[in-house]
């Protein structure tokens, strides 16, 4: 009887050759799938040997997975993860998106088929084709800035950012607010995010809020403000990044319209930037490094088998710029 090697085991189990070599050296597998390696392995009397188990250790290499590079975020989150993982004797291979979900998929398998030690997915959408990706996955998988019900995940706090930031701008009592927010595939920033400010504002009585749907890009802040401003007017603008309110910053000086005193702006990023800006925007600040630390030893600890969090989230701090008309103090009655 010919001897079963390893792609044997692989083929009767139903799985790779590269999942079965990770199950014999103590990498990460789903336990549904090691129980499945295991018994065929059992009833087939196999071992694999010494060599074999030599040349299939861990790569060192951590796949990471980035709807952008030019982003002050992303930029952010893939400098906290790099050095995290070069700390712990690991190395990066980044893979760019560019908001396209397509791609991001291609990334995914492709580092997949590089065998890396784990993936860390900066994602823009979770989508069906993700999830069927990732369940079948024969390395880990840790999902940042996007909730992933099926796995792991390390998310920003984008809906109580959303509500503080509404009730902060609601707080003057603007009558004709505006949200300039991005397209809703990105579910943290399209709609957590969205529907936070949406609620804040309505804590304070604002229910009538016009919202414009673009892109990140400072481009469409403007196209946005412009169209805002054509149909009619705006007292208060809140917008989903820095980025916007940077092209709604230039349209309302175009418009000889001064920032707070005819219309407040707000966003979310907490850009460097920000502050050089003519008043200070006020913004919020999310904790990026956190992020890309948190998902970066959450995935060392799945590699070494120890328990971690299904989700964890990262909190926020509102930076008060003077780009937001303040309530006016009432007078004490003599």
């Amino acid at each position: 009887m010919a001897k079963v090697t390893m792609a044997d085991i692989a083929h009767m189990a139903g799985v790779t050759k590269s999942t079965v070599s990770r199950y014999f050296n103590g990498g990460y597998v789903k336990e549904e799938t090691r129980e499945k390696i295991r018994r065929v392995a059992e009833a087939h009397g196999y071992e694999p040997n010494a060599f074999a188990r030599l040349k299939a250790r861990e790569s060192n290499v951590i796949g990471v997975v980035v709807p952008s590079l030019n982003s002050k975020i992303s930029s952010r989150v893939i400098t906290s993860i790099d050095r995290y993982l070069r700390s712990e004797g690991y190395e990066t291979l980044i893979k760019n998106s560019d908001h396209d979900i397509q791609l991001e998929l291609k990334n995914i398998q492709r580092l997949m088929s590089l065998n890396v030690d784990g993936i860390l997915l900066s994602s823009i959408s979770i989508v069906e084709e993700h999830r069927e990706l990732l369940e079948n996955s024969a390395v880990p998988v840790v999902v940042l800035a996007q909730e992933y019900g099926g796995g792991i995940s390390v998310v920003d706090d984008d809906y109580e950012a959303g509500f503080a930031m509404g009730r902060y701008v609601g707080a003057a009592g603007p009558k004709h607010p505006a949200y300039l927010g991005v397209y809703e595939k990105d579910a943290a920033v399209g709609v957590i995010r969205k529907k936070g400010v949406l609620d804040g504002l309505k804590s304070c009585g604002l229910e009538n809020v016009r919202v414009l749907t673009g892109d990140y890009s400072y481009e469409s802040g403007q196209e946005m403000t412009d169209r805002l401003l054509r149909e009619g007017p705006a007292d208060a603008i809140i917008c989903a990044t820095d980025r916007l309110a940077f092209g709604a910053y230039r349209i309302l000086a175009s418009r000889g319209l001064s920032i707070p005193d005819d219309v407040s702006v707000a966003a979310f990023g907490g850009y460097g930037e920000s502050s050089l800006l003519s008043p200070e925007l006020t913004t919020i600040k999310f904790d990026s490094y956190a992020v890309g630390y948190l998902g970066a030893e959450t995935l060392l600890k799945i590699i070494r088998g120890e328990p971690v969090p299904k989700k964890q989230v990262v909190g926020f701090r509102l930076i008060e710029g003077g780009s937001v008309k303040r309530p006016r103090e009432k007078k004490p009655v003599l």
